[in-house]
């Protein structure tokens, strides 16, 4: 809930044209849950983002366009052993369909 409201603040305070959230939790149905939220509101109705669409484009650590623009050893510091043991592809899809129902609900 406290993320939630930093989030919420940094986004009102800053606009969101020049931002993007890069998720890295390998719980991943923990980070679609994340995504939703901070894209179309929180789904329990419970925290700061009830009912609030922020559509800020979610992406996680393990998408190859992330992964591209960290340089290796770093990437390799902060995620390597995550991307040994998650479906790295299938983080993409959900990710790309999180990030596409989130355009769509935009209009």
């Amino acid at each position: 809930m406290e993320s939630q409201a930093q989030i919420k603040k940094l986004v009102e305070q800053e606009g969101k044209d020049d931002m993007i959230v890069v998720l890295g939790a390998s719980d991943i149905e923990g980070a679609e849950i994340a995504a939703e939220t901070l894209t179309v509101g929180d789904p329990s109705y419970a925290g700061p983002l009830a009912g609030v669409s922020l559509g800020l484009p979610i992406y996680h650590i393990l998408e190859p366009e992330v992964k591209a623009a960290i340089p290796d050893d770093v990437y390799d510091q902060a995620a390597g052993i995550v991307s040994m043991i998650v479906d790295t592809e299938e983080v993409s899809r959900k990710f790309k369909t999180i990030r596409e129902n989130a355009q769509a609900a935009q209009g």
